[in-house]
């Protein structure tokens, strides 16, 4: 697991975190707020998947040298 997968995961249950406490005192902005951060880790645990198979698959061909 790389930086960006951890990373992404935080801000992803941050984000569900934030969402569920603006919807329970009824603060749309907090809510959006939320939204937008669980959309952020999203991408940059994409992105740190992305760029740990990338890793693997140039392993892959190393090895087979």
């Amino acid at each position: 697991m790389n930086k960006q997968q951890v990373e992404g995961r935080v801000d992803q249950t941050t984000g569900k975190i934030k969402q569920a406490a603006g919807k329970l005192v009824g603060n749309e902005k907090l809510q959006n707020e939320g939204k937008t951060e669980e959309l952020k880790g999203k991408l940059k645990t994409a992105y740190g998947d992305t760029k740990e198979h990338a890793k693997d698959a140039a392993q892959k061909v190393i090895n087979k040298m």
